[in-house]
């Protein structure tokens, strides 16, 4: 079983695809509860502009795929942290548990206020206390920070 840096390696590596093919530089995974990859996702700007997040695009899927009592036993694995859409659609698909390695806060920094990523200040946290379903949440992995904003010098 990996554990999650290795996981969030893999997301660093979907990430830079994502930007490869034209997309924004991000990228997720949804593990399953034995720590199988069960679905993978960059970043979708270039077809859906503005909302084909790759964590919004994991948990789509996922939610088309599964229950949400198996769901509630898998991790949504994310370069950077989710945003309130993001987060939102984790919960809404029922995913137990995210993994994020870089703050929202930091994307920020990198992004600017550049028009095609327009942060909001909310971890991802806030957004799920204020559900009625607990999400554990665990990040950031300060220790993958230069590797992830690798992706992201230049883009933006």
């Amino acid at each position: 079983m990996h554990n999650d840096i290795e996981y969030l390696r893999e997301t660093i590596k979907i990430s830079h695809a994502s930007r490869a093919a034209g997309n924004h530089p991000f990228g997720a995974l949804l593990i399953g509860p034995g720590g199988d990859i069960l679905i993978r996702s960059g970043n979708t700007h270039a077809t859906d502009k503005g909302v084909g997040h790759a964590e919004m695009n994991v948990a789509r899927e996922a939610s088309l795929r599964h229950a949400p009592e198996y769901l509630a036993k898998c991790t949504l694995v994310t370069s950077v942290e989710p945003c309130c859409m993001c987060s939102g659609g984790a919960y809404w698909a029922g995913i137990g548990t995210v993994v994020y390695g870089l703050t929202e806060r930091r994307l920020a920094e990198l992004t600017g206020d550049n028009p095609e990523n327009l942060t909001m200040d909310m971890p991802c946290h806030k957004v799920f206390d204020a559900g009625q379903r607990k999400v554990e949440v665990r990040g950031p992995y300060p220790e993958l920070e230069a590797e992830i904003v690798a992706a992201h010098e230049g883009f933006w």
